[in-house]
């Protein structure tokens, strides 16, 4: 029975996450661990958290609409994608079962704070490629690695964003900003589809999924008005800071 308190710092938890998935992103690698802290099975806390954190990327991709538009085409050939792969990645979450995906954590963590680390790099690189014009037949096979990197989005989620701006980039030709757009459109994509699927489960853990949500949605909102005043890549070394920190307990723990 989760008391009062729990739920509180499950709510507290989310709120943060929300806010550096607007600033920074990499929210998950805090509610995640604050959910398997407080008691809940691995499996359990990862669906929960999914299902949690959705109405974020759903906003998220609201926010930057005006930048979707003119991407019609990309988006119907992404977003299917998109769908299949949150979709795949849950089924193989729910088969794994609670010790491999124990012990699968500290390198999954560990894996998105990687990815975290190399996100300005990876942009810069993105930005010398845009300039290099792609090949209009290279853009067709767009859903491929989009559709790769949304299989990881729905078996943990932690990093996709940078996973997936990197496999627009591969074979996309247009400005960081569209591309950013079309990435939170399909990351939304891959999250609510995972949080469909996960829908009927038995794995959500409801109550705090619904505590998690509201304080999501409030953190991002409380990320966006701050975002001017507080610099993202300092952000970003401090949520990096603490997966290494968590990878490491999860370790020793294990």
């Amino acid at each position: 029975m989760l008391s009062p308190l729990n739920l509180l710092l499950a709510a507290l938890a989310a709120l943060a996450a929300g806010a550096v998935n607007a600033l920074a992103g990499g929210g998950t690698l805090i509610s995640f661990p604050a959910l398997t802290f407080l008691g809940v099975p691995p499996v359990s806390a990862n669906v929960t958290n999914t299902f949690a954190l959705s109405p974020g990327y759903f906003s998220g991709t609201l926010a930057q609409w005006d930048d979707l538009r003119g991407q019609g085409k990309r988006m119907l050939m992404i977003l299917p994608a998109a769908l299949v792969g949150g979709i795949t990645g849950g089924y193989l979450l729910l088969i794994t079962g609670e010790k491999l995906f124990k012990d699968l954590i500290p390198w999954l963590i560990l894996l998105a704070s990687g990815l975290l680390a190399v996100q300005d790099p990876i942009r810069a690189w993105l930005t010398r490629r845009m300039g290099e014009g792609h090949n209009a037949r290279i853009e067709a096979w767009t859903w491929l690695p989009a559709g790769l990197a949304s299989v990881y989005g729905g078996y943990f989620g932690a990093g996709l964003g940078v996973m997936l701006l990197s496999a627009l980039g591969l074979t996309l030709d247009d400005t960081l900003t569209r591309l950013n757009a079309l990435k939170q459109a399909t990351s939304a994509m891959v999250n609510i589809a995972a949080a469909v699927y996960f829908l009927f489960s038995g794995r959500v853990v409801w109550i705090l999924a619904l505590v998690m949500a509201v304080g999501a949605l409030i953190g991002g909102s409380l990320g966006g008005r701050v975002a001017s005043r507080v610099k993202p890549s300092v952000l970003k070394w401090v949520v990096i800071t603490i997966g290494v920190v968590i990878s490491i307990i999860y370790f020793i723990r294990g």
